[in-house]
């Protein structure tokens, strides 16, 4: 089998919607997966993107995806990477293409020097998580993430000065 990484096109666009759904399903979050393919389009291909996404293709068939961007360490002063997404078709698993995406993105960090890679995981997610840990990857305990979103956010969008 051959499994090629590569970053997304333009003409992936329609798969990476799809394998968005499948995760969001995965994830039992269906209902949330509101991402067009003209929103990904204009975001992975805009003329300064923000957001990036690497395509896993098994014997030519695209069976996953990763979906980054970069963020900054005010504490390390440098540039790390936030993985957003990372999905591998369940019928896909148990190939290295999960292990190939997230390396390959920790590769990129090593070559730019940047001082992380971090993500979230779903705490129910055994799987993913012993895949993480195998890694040398742990999870902060410590540090919880907050969210706005919706009307929240625009009533917070409101209080600006």
């Amino acid at each position: 089998m051959a499994l090629t990484i590569r970053p997304a096109e333009p003409d992936d666009v329609p798969t990476i919607v799809a394998l968005i759904r499948a995760l969001a399903d995965y994830e039992r979050l269906l209902h949330e997966a509101r991402a067009t393919e003209e929103d990904l389009a204009a975001a992975l291909f805009a003329p300064a993107p923000r957001v990036f996404c690497d395509i896993a293709r098994l014997d030519g068939e695209p069976v996953g995806f990763a979906l980054w961007f970069y963020t900054f360490s005010t504490f390390v002063g440098r540039h790390g990477i936030w993985l957003e997404d990372l999905f591998v078709q369940p019928d896909k698993r148990g190939f290295g293409i999960g292990k190939a995406l997230l390396t390959g993105l920790a590769a990129r960090c090593v070559a730019e020097n940047l001082g992380r890679l971090e993500w979230s995981v779903l705490d129910w997610n055994a799987p993913s998580i012993a895949f993480y840990e195998s890694l040398g990857a742990g999870p902060m305990s410590d540090w919880t993430t907050y969210r706005l979103t919706g009307d929240a956010l625009a009533a917070a969008g409101r209080q600006a000065p």
